[in-house]
């Protein structure tokens, strides 16, 4: 250990790192450097980087607090590792959603919307106070209407009604109100509307009746019964009631309809009226806030007040670096919960990039998620920044344009899950490209130009498309092809599948939106693999199924089923410790004592998929297992909690369970996230696959090796935010490489490294 502390400090030495998969691994990084980590997914990247470094390094620095705070903090577990020397402060940038909180905006998450309010309490006319008065989260500043939210609940009417219908023509689509039903008829007789006329040449004020008309009484067949308009009932019976609607296709129906209409009192702005009524050269606050990045900045430039000139550098500073982050197309009103995994992680970096530390740990995962790579240069540029300022970038990536600017790199493999864990690579680039690993081997493979390509059926047509920054987009979407829908981040692709296609009936949406469930859920209870391996545990050992759930009898009594303890320590990160009963295995020990093919439940929840499809014997779980391990998550454990999931991980779980459903329209949102350039072929592969099943499939994709290997590519641009919105080209991938277009051009360098 002596040499090690004589060779330098400006190494980070891990010696026998063993967190999850890895098998006690040796390496040494060098700090103020960007070094790149690489491996097919599940090889245990994330285990060395934020497993092990950042989290020790997270662990020591809460140990500095003071004994009153550690006396509420239980201290965090020490990562599996025998030595880890020279750590500086870590920064975790993550790929995390920033959260469901209404209330956080891409303004106050950058601290540009602090700076706009401080500017407003001393330059605006009228002032309507200090920067308190502008701050829409607290009680002063805020709208008393929506409280600071903007949006109050509202209800989609072209969800809910069919206007080239009367209602005797069933013109309502919602359970229950179909024409001579009950509900029907209070309704009508009630509102007194034209049962034979079109909704939309029924005139206003019988419409306003229909629709919004308070409780009442009408006399129906003899007897006074209660009605309402139709949206007053949906409102009090669903939205407002606070009651849970156990009905899947009730549930299913108000989250179709249900949607959120800027407040009706302050427009969206979420703030008072005197905060609303205080302007600069003609514009309030939220004018300001409303516009997307780019445009601002030369709004703020335009300004000639000398006092606030260092408070409109340090604006436009932030500004300016989410302009050169990719950004440029977002505005500060945005909320924070709405951003791709990728944009919430470029939001994060914002905070970092005029940070005045130095000497700092800088952990990065995937920073290139949902960037063209046209903005790949420019996070390039970024990363090497906060490099020269004399920091350390650790960078989880798979792409090769980020690896290629690393100054070190560190593989591991050589495969994923119990096959992963191992150091196979540690040093340049120039010696990763000679190297006999999968990175290596793969880095600079090319998916050729598709030269025959499949013959579309029926197009879905798009009409009118206008959300967010569309340009009322026509375009038909072929069918039982694979489609790469593609154009710079913000250009709109999202917009107008997610607006139009998606939300079709018949359409599954494979995206990496976070999966509905608690700590206990994992792969086996999402997918439902855990219902016939209960079954066959209950049947081997003559007892009852729920035995062997960890929600139900079988549940360890001391943490519930859950495994941990948790403290919520409210400021900061909960801390999980492992059950001293159940030692985290989750259930009783009598549960324990019940055996399938040699193994208890525990045990075979700790089983990889693909080991489960080695070891179990269970008919009812083989067509499951055999699809996840399809998709490339044969390395996730059946028992592994799905909060631990990458997105990527999470599409493809989504995708596996979608698969067994027969043939229609996918739309999957950037399906190469998380994966290694060996595994993009794979997943080639699978696309192919369902295609050939007679499906049509839709991906949202910026990988060049995806775009190239589709049958037909919409491509959208020719910029971001209000430069964008438009159909640039639609056509053969060999045709998208001759068009000229940013996507196009990136594509003929592509085909033409091959």
């Amino acid at each position: 250990m002596s040499q090690h502390r004589a060779d330098s400090h400006d190494i980070i030495h891990v010696r026998q790192a063993r967190e999850n998969n890895l098998k006690g691994v040796d390496v040494d990084i060098p700090k103020r450097r960007i070094t790149a980590f690489t491996g097919v997914s599940g090889s245990g990247k994330s285990s060395l980087v934020f497993g092990t470094i950042a989290a020790e390094s997270q662990r020591l620095i809460n140990e500095t607090y003071t004994s009153f705070v550690q006396t509420f903090m239980p201290s965090m577990p020490r990562p599996d590792v025998e030595v880890l020397e020279n750590l500086s402060a870590a920064i975790v940038v993550d790929q995390e959603r920033m959260g469901a909180n209404s209330r956080s905006t891409v303004g106050t998450a950058t601290d540009a919307y602090s700076l706009l309010r401080v500017l407003y309490s001393r330059y605006s006319t009228p002032s309507a106070g200090g920067a308190g008065a502008y701050s829409f989260n607290l009680g002063e500043g805020a709208c008393q209407t929506c409280e600071g939210f903007g949006t109050e609940a509202s209800i989609d009417l072209d969800e809910l009604l069919d206007w080239e219908l009367s209602l005797n023509e069933g013109a309502i689509k919602a359970p229950n109100f179909t024409p001579g039903a009950w509900l029907w008829q209070t309704l009508t007789a009630g509102t007194g509307a034209d049962l034979d006329i079109k909704l939309k040449d029924m005139p206003q004020q019988m419409l306003d009746r229909l629709l919004y008309a308070e409780t009442g009484k009408v006399k129906l067949n003899g007897a006074n019964m209660s009605y309402s308009g139709l949206i007053t009932r949906i409102k009090t019976t669903y939205i407002h009631s606070g009651r849970e609607i156990k009905q899947a296709h009730i549930r299913d129906w108000i989250a179709r309809i249900s949607t959120t209409a800027p407040c009706s009192v302050c427009g969206g702005a979420r703030l008072s009226e005197k905060a609303r009524a205080s302007k600069i050269n003609h514009l309030g606050i939220a004018d300001m806030t409303a516009l997307q990045v780019s445009d601002l900045m030369e709004v703020l430039k335009q300004l000639q007040i000398p006092p606030a000139a260092p408070l409109l550098t340090n604006l436009c500073a932030v500004l300016d670096a989410m302009v050169q982050i990719g950004l440029g197309y977002i505005s500060l009103d945005r909320p924070a919960g709405t951003l791709s995994g990728g944009e919430a992680q470029r939001v994060k970096m914002i905070r970092h990039l005029g940070s005045a530390l130095s000497d700092v740990t800088y952990v990065f995962d995937e920073p290139t998620i949902g960037l063209h790579p046209h903005d790949i240069q420019r996070m390039n540029r970024l990363l090497q920044e906060l490099r020269d300022k004399g920091n350390t970038v650790l960078v989880v990536e798979h792409k090769p344009e980020v690896i290629k600017i690393a100054d070190h790199v560190i593989d591991l493999g050589p495969g994923a899950g119990v096959h992963g864990g191992t150091l196979t690579y540690s040093g340049d680039v120039a010696g990763l490209l000679e190297s006999d690993t999968a990175t290596g081997r793969h880095f600079s493979t090319r998916v050729p130009l598709k030269q025959s390509v499949r013959e579309p059926g029926k197009p879905l047509e798009i009409r009118g498309a206008k959300l967010h920054n569309l340009k009322n987009v026509d375009v038909d979407v072929p069918t039982g092809v694979l489609c790469a829908i593609t154009g710079v981040a913000g250009s709109g692709k999202s917009s107008l599948i997610h607006s139009t296609i998606a939300k079709r009936e018949d359409v599954a949406v494979v995206d990496q939106s976070p999966i509905r469930g608690s700590r206990r859920s994992n792969p086996a209870t999402y997918t439902g693999l855990l219902d016939p391996i209960r079954a066959a545990f209950a049947k081997a050992n003559g007892v009852k199924p729920g035995l062997f759930s960890a929600n139900s009898d079988g549940a360890c009594e001391h943490c519930g089923g859950v495994g941990f303890t948790y403290t919520d320590l409210v400021s900061m990160a909960g801390v999980a410790l492992p059950c001293e009963i159940c030692e985290g295995k989750r259930y009783k020990s009598q549960v324990l004592a019940y055996t399938l093919d040699g193994l208890n439940i525990a045990q075979v929840l700790d089983l990889s998929i693909e080991q489960a499809m080695e070891q179990l014997n269970i008919k009812k779980a083989e067509a499951l297992l055999e699809r996840l391990n399809q998709v490339g998550l044969g390395y996730l454990k059946l028992g592994q909690p799905l909060n631990t999931l990458s997105g990527g991980e999470r599409q493809r779980l989504k995708l596996a369970i979608n698969l067994g459903k027969g043939a229609g329209t996918y739309v999957l949102d950037e399906p190469t996230t998380g994966l290694h350039l060996a595994d993009v072929q794979r997943l080639l592969a699978l696309l192919d696959e369902m295609v050939d099943e007679g499906n049509t499939v839709l991906v949202i994709e910026h990988h060049l090796a995806v775009i190239a290997h589709a049958d037909w590519v919409i491509d959208l641009g020719p910029g971001a935010g209000h430069d964008g919105g438009s159909i640039v080209f639609e056509g053969t991938p060999r045709q998208l490489a001759a068009s000229g277009t940013l996507t196009g051009t990136h594509l003929a360098d592509y085909a033409g490294a091959q």
